[in-house]
C-alpha cells in the first residue's frame, strides 16, 4: 500500500530560519547580497567611457583596501588596531563598499547609485553591530580604547596609536575571507562591461 507523501511544510523548507534571519540577522547576507549585485550590474550594464575608468578606479581601490585588511585581521585571536585598522574599524566594508559603489559608475546605470545606498542601509548597520558587540566581548578594555579613537566606517586623517606592530602578511590575505575567488569574480564582471563599452 502507498503511503500519501505530505507537502512540505514551511519550517521543513528552511524557510522560517531564513526569514527570521532577514528579520533578526541580516548581517550574515551582506556578503551574498553584494556579489548578487554586482552580477546584476554586470548582467544589466550598459557602460558608459566616461563613467567606466573611475568605476574600475573604485574597484581596485576596494580590493587592495580588503587585501590591506585581510593581511592585518587575526580573526578572534588579536584585536587588529594596525594597517587599515589604525584607521577605521572595518575597513573590509569600507573595501566593500568602495567595490559596489564602483561598479554602480561602471555599469552605467542610473538606479545602481540608490540600489547600493539601500544595500548599505539593510545589511551593514547590523553587520557594523555584531562585529563591534563580538570584539567588545573578546577585547574589552582595548576595544573600547579603540572604539573612541576610531570610526567604524570614515577613516581617521592620522592613524590610532597602539603599541602593537603588525605586519601585512600577503599570503594571509590571499588565505581571509577567499579573496582570490572575489577579486577572479570581479575582474571578470569588469572585463564583461568592458566588453560592451560603446
Amino acid at each position: 500500500m502507498l503511503r500519501r507523501l505530505k507537502p512540505p511544510s514551511f519550517a521543513s523548507l528552511g524557510l522560517q530560519r531564513l526569514f527570521s534571519d532577514l528579520a533578526l540577522r541580516r548581517y550574515r547576507f551582506r556578503q551574498f547580497a553584494g556579489i548578487a549585485f554586482i552580477i546584476l550590474l554586470t548582467t544589466l550594464g550598459r557602460p558608459i567611457q566616461n563613467l567606466f575608468i573611475p568605476g574600475v578606479v573604485f574597484v581596485v581601490l576596494g580590493m587592495m583596501t580588503r587585501l590591506w585588511a585581510s593581511g592585518h585581521v587575526k580573526k578572534d585571536k588579536v584585536l587588529a588596531t594596525t594597517g587599515p585598522y589604525a584607521y577605521v574599524r572595518h575597513p573590509l566594508y569600507v573595501g566593500n563598499h568602495l567595490i559596489l559603489f564602483g561598479f554602480c559608475l561602471a555599469s552605467g546605470l542610473w538606479w545602481g547609485l540608490p540600489a547600493w545606498i539601500a544595500i548599505g542601509l539593510v545589511f551593514y548597520p547590523s553587520a557594523i553591530n555584531h562585529e563591534d558587540e563580538l570584539l567588545h566581548r573578546l577585547f574589552p578594555m582595548e576595544w573600547e580604547r579603540w572604539r573612541k579613537r576610531t570610526r567604524a566606517l570614515v577613516p581617521r586623517l592620522t592613524p590610532y596609536q597602539t603599541s602593537e606592530h603588525g605586519q601585512w602578511s600577503f599570503s594571509q590575505s590571499l588565505r581571509v575571507n577567499g579573496e582570490p575567488i572575489i577579486i577572479s569574480l570581479l575582474i571578470l564582471c569588469l572585463y564583461t562591461l568592458y566588453f560592451r563599452l560603446p
